[in-house]
């Protein structure tokens, strides 16, 4: 376990989540702001899991899982990655995203656990600043940003979709755990 809020656990990804990770991934509508690509076999999650355990190894950071901790079940993934590709303009920067389980939207899992996890960013991370984009039809992601601190920056398209921007200061975050 890396982090627990009143309602979540947030641990390593493992090989075990695959079938959550096929469930979250093969849906269209989780993935309708995402390039609308969704996957169609486990082993295509198979291969997103062997990344992100790759990511913890080769930058001590990636995505974790989300777990509901009444039910124990997988809902999703959130948390912070290192992005050394370039996008927008910056390079080598935390990314902070998530995705859950279309049957755990609206539940406010989303809103429960960034604060946690950025936190955490900015506090285990060298990161004076964190980043987090949205498509910008994607009126909750958006929402989340900004609820959680992000200023809006500037649009930009990331392959074909126009994207907002976000950035988050170490500063303006310190003390905001709820």
């Amino acid at each position: 376990m890396i982090l627990e809020t009143p309602r979540l656990i947030l641990r390593e990804v493992t090989p075990d989540d695959v079938d959550g990770f096929y469930k979250l991934d093969s849906d269209a509508e989780v993935h309708r702001y995402l390039g609308n690509q969704p996957v169609t076999s486990l082993q295509q999650c198979k291969d997103v899991i062997a990344f992100v355990m790759k990511q913890y190894v080769d930058n001590g950071i990636g995505r974790w899982a989300v777990v509901e901790k009444f039910s124990g079940d997988f809902i999703g993934w959130a948390g912070l990655k290192l992005v050394k590709e370039e996008t927008n303009g910056h390079v080598n920067y935390y990314d902070y995203g998530y995705r859950l389980i279309r049957q755990y939207w609206g539940k406010g899992y989303a809103s429960e656990c960034s604060p946690f996890i950025l936190q955490y960013g900015f506090t285990h991370l060298p990161a004076d600043i964190i980043y987090g984009a949205a498509h910008v039809n994607n009126i909750a992601s958006n929402r989340i940003l900004r609820k959680n601190g992000f200023q809006f920056k500037n649009t930009f398209f990331y392959e074909s979709d126009l994207c907002n921007w976000y950035a988050l200061e170490k500063s303006l975050f310190e003390g905001n755990l709820p």
